[in-house]
This record gives C-alpha cells, structure tokens and sequence, in this order.
C-alpha cells in the first residue's frame, strides 16, 4: 500500500501548472541554476509577493524548441 500512495504523490507533483524552482528542477531533471535560467530565458516566471512560480506548459514549449529531429 505505501507504494500507491507515493504514485499518487509524485503524479500529483508532475500534474501541477506551477511549480516552485526547486520543485521544477527536480521535475525536468536539471540542476537548480540551469532551471532558473532556462525558466526565465523562456519568460515562463511569475513573480507573486517574493515567491517565483514556473508555469510549466510554457516551460515544456521552450523545452520542445530544442528538440532534434
């Protein structure tokens, strides 16, 4: 049982609109500077009385445009 209910957990943390820098560093597997970069590079920042938030739909379009084909 403990295993299902950290399924759910990590599912609901990959299903967020916004998500904190270190939360979304963890996310896309990169490390902490390299996301705040790349989230500001991609105008992807919101910044709410101190706290910045990442919209990461706007991230993932950023991310798709240095895809390979």
């Amino acid at each position: 049982m403990g295993h299902q209910r950290q399924d759910v957990e990590r599912t609901r943390q990959y299903a967020k609109k916004f998500v904190r820098y270190k939360e979304g560093a963890e996310k896309y597997s990169l490390g902490l500077t390299k996301f705040q970069a790349l989230a500001k590079e991609a105008k992807a920042v919101y910044k709410i009385d101190g706290i910045a938030l990442v919209n990461c739909e706007i991230f993932e379009k950023f991310l798709e445009s240095f895809r390979e084909c």
